[in-house]
């Protein structure tokens, strides 16, 4: 096996997804926070620990930065901006791949962000819980075999019972 990434598939629920020998090489990270450290070096520190310092000085909180494992260096990095794809990492929908369409600041609660998935269902999640994946409609990294869409109980039931009849 060239490589494997732990994924949550549109349940919630853990999955190993094969990649390629190419794309194992790097990981996209979530940027928590941006500081000036010691002696004024700016700094970075990413979702999994890593402290990276001289990051580029565009990239802030919930950009998302992909990160070469060899080097520990950010090799290309996307905004947190509406228009980009997103992957949910927590909450309800928990797996679910979409396009941020609008990012509603509550003062005093949670900032929402409304995201729209491939077949065109909107949903509301917080912004702790989006995971930008990359630029548009292109991602940064291999997406499971369905795209992050959620089924239906319907739809679900209906694959179910066509694989039993298969």
């Amino acid at each position: 096996i060239p490589g494997i990434r732990l994924l949550l598939d549109t349940k919630g629920r853990f999955f190993l997804h094969r990649i390629e020998k190419t794309e194992a090489e790097y990981k996209l990270c979530k940027v928590t926070q941006v500081f000036l450290g010691p002696k004024g070096v700016p700094q970075l520190v990413t979702h999994d620990g890593r402290t990276i310092r001289y990051p580029h000085p565009a990239i802030k909180v919930n950009d998302t930065v992909k990160v070469n494992l060899a080097t520990g260096k950010i090799t290309e990095y996307v905004k947190f901006e509406t228009g980009n794809l997103c992957y949910i990492t927590a909450g309800n929908n928990a797996g679910r791949i979409g396009v941020v369409t609008h990012s509603e600041k509550h003062d005093g609660s949670f900032t929402t962000v409304q995201v729209t998935d491939a077949s065109g269902v909107s949903f509301a999640t917080r912004m702790e819980n989006v995971f930008i994946i990359g630029n548009e409609t292109k991602s940064m990294a291999s997406l499971p075999k369905a795209k992050g869409v959620r089924c239906t109980n319907i739809q679900d039931r209906k694959k179910r019972l066509e694989k039993l009849a298969a």
